[in-house]
């Protein structure tokens, strides 16, 4: 979302009602994106209401302030991880979006396992990588910072997550056409 830099500015100057007016209009989106991550309501409302104390105790901090949006989102996704780590949630998602992003060359009528399953079967760091880059579209960096992770150990969850992910589907794929 864009934002008028001069509002950002004031905001990074001190001005409450500056950075009132910017989560304001940012309200929306954090919204579906905590949801997104966390599942429910009011894991999501707490995600946003911390994303919002931490980005008012360190808006001074922003350098560049066209990204405001951004940073925001980024002190959002910190703020999730950290939330589903200290109550080891799972990071739910779309299944059809995530097909279409990893390009699985799958069958859509696998019946018995399905792409849920086998993303609630991986370990918690290979799936918030998968969830991270393929539906929320995040840079291997940023999965990184969110994490607190080296990008190495980042690019090394999603290569072995794909392939257990390949592995698992194409076997139930030919499960499923021995049975039929």
């Amino acid at each position: 979302m864009k934002h008028d830099v001069d509002i950002v500015k004031k905001a990074i100057n001190g001005d409450e009602e500056a950075f009132e007016q910017l989560l304001y209009k940012e309200r929306k989106p954090l919204y579906y994106k905590a949801l997104s991550l966390v599942g429910k309501n009011d894991d999501a409302l707490d995600a946003i209401q911390e994303t919002a104390y931490s980005a008012f105790v360190a808006i001074s901090t922003l350098k560049n302030p066209e990204y405001f949006s951004t940073w925001l989102f980024r002190i959002l996704l910190r703020e999730c991880y950290k939330l589903l780590r200290e109550r080891d949630k799972v990071i739910p998602y779309e299944e059809s979006e995530l097909f279409n992003k990893v390009d699985l060359k799958v069958d859509k009528a696998i019946d018995t396992f399905t792409l849920s399953e086998a993303l609630y079967n991986l370990n918690s760091a290979y799936q918030t990588s998968i969830i991270l880059y393929y539906y929320h579209d995040l840079s291997i960096k940023d999965i990184a910072e969110v994490m607190d992770k080296p990008v190495g150990t980042v690019k090394t969850n999603l290569r072995r997550a794909k392939k257990i992910l390949r592995n698992e589907l194409e076997r139930s794929y030919q499960l499923n056409e021995k049975a039929t």
